[in-house]
């Protein structure tokens, strides 16, 4: 009675307020289709009457008939308007089943309903709703949320192909990349500077060795729990090289480059590290060429460790030649820190990344404070007694 009376009164007010001109003739084909969806014939006409003149409107008493002209017009549909309570297939059901059929993606759902439940209204959020239009309906705010609704929609869409064509490129570009540095990788010159490092890595190791050993001689106990290495790979030495913008060349991987020759030690406290990279950067064929000491300045997300760029001398048939290598020192902890906020900075989609991110520094923080912590334990135990 009540959608009777609403029906009987916008078409007085509509006669009496002028706004509305008589339209003969098709309509335009250049107009948007709106799906009207309700049980109701009185509210899908009143829909109709209020969208009419900008809009194409496709009507359906009900969910399964709803879904049929989706289907149907998936690629022209600019909107779905919803009623929630209908016979044979809910809204709820609707939605459920656009999202399933993938129609979610790419049609906007605007809720029609008399609900006032902020459960109800929440829950079609949740559910990937756009808007929420309340009965009765006012001619003002369906044309203007049908309006923003659709546009933004449009709008988000070709932001998410401008996305997906940007994605494609930069497949394309590290396709390019791939190509260029498997041709670097089958050259020669490239092979053979590949080999000069992963020897430097070797001396780098057998250094730290003989060091661990005269310690477990001469204090009973190792000042590191591992150690590991790395070698860069062609594609990352030919992007490090590119972001740079130097040339492509053996040459410039030589001159560039300091870290394409890696080796990280694992220390149990941050005493150790200390003194450990002291020993080795004094050794007297050892050229210290920089130092960077994160634990002692940690960057800005909170990461720790101790890098040192050292020339190293590896003996070759036709001599002695030295190279690059980057050497870090870490605790136990700082690199279980550093390994779990490396892989959670490259997940992709996110949510509250601003508050991961601090936690991840406060994390730090209290490893910081544990690792002094169990220093102090065990130079305590260390302590000779009076």
């Amino acid at each position: 009675m009540v959608d009777r009376l609403l029906y009987i009164c916008y078409h007085i007010f509509e006669l009496f307020d002028f706004r509305k001109e008589f339209v003969q003739g098709e309509l335009d084909d250049t107009m948007q289709r709106i799906v009207v969806v309700d049980d109701a014939e009185i509210n899908r006409e009143l829909l109709r009457n209020i969208l009419k003149d900008s809009y194409e409107i496709d009507m359906a008493q009900d969910g399964e008939e709803a879904l049929q002209k989706l289907h149907r017009h998936e690629n022209d549909a600019a909107a779905l308007l919803l009623d929630l309570y209908m016979p044979r297939m809910d809204g709820f059901s609707v939605i459920a089943q656009m999202k399933k059929d993938g129609l979610q993606s790419k049609i906007p759902v605007l809720v029609i309903s008399g609900e006032r439940s902020v459960e109800i209204e929440d829950k079609c959020f949740r559910m990937g709703v756009s808007d929420f239009i309340r009965k009765p309906f006012d001619p003002c705010i369906v044309r203007n949320r049908v309006k923003n609704a659709v546009e933004l929609f449009a709008c988000k869409n070709q932001l998410e192909q401008k996305v997906e064509e940007q994605n494609e490129t930069l497949k394309k570009q590290y396709r390019i990349i791939q190509m260029q540095a498997e041709e670097l990788k089958q050259a020669k010159p490239f092979n053979k500077l590949m080999m000069q490092y992963r020897c430097a890595i070797m001396e780098v190791e057998t250094k730290l060795k003989v060091l661990n050993n005269e310690f477990a001689q001469t204090y009973n106990r190792n000042p590191f729990e591992s150690i590991q290495s790395r070698l860069k790979t062609p594609e990352s030495i030919y992007d490090k090289l590119r972001r740079k913008g130097y040339p492509i060349t053996v040459k410039n991987v030589e001159k560039y480059l300091s870290d394409v020759a890696g080796v990280r030690v694992i220390c149990s406290f941050p005493d150790d590290i200390y003194r450990l990279a002291e020993l080795f950067a004094r050794q007297d064929d050892i050229i210290l060429l920089k130092e960077k000491d994160y634990i002692k300045n940690p960057k800005d997300n909170g990461y720790r460790s101790l890098h040192l760029i050292l020339n190293i001398p590896v003996f070759l048939s036709k001599g002695k030649k030295y190279m690059k290598v980057e050497l870090q020192f870490r605790t136990i902890a700082m690199d279980f820190w550093a390994s779990l906020e490396h892989k959670l900075k490259y997940k992709k989609d996110m949510e509250n990344a601003e508050e991961i991110v601090a936690r991840l520094k406060a994390c730090a923080e209290s490893i910081e404070a544990l690792d002094y912590q169990m220093q102090e334990i065990r130079d305590k135990i260390d302590m000779p007694e009076k």
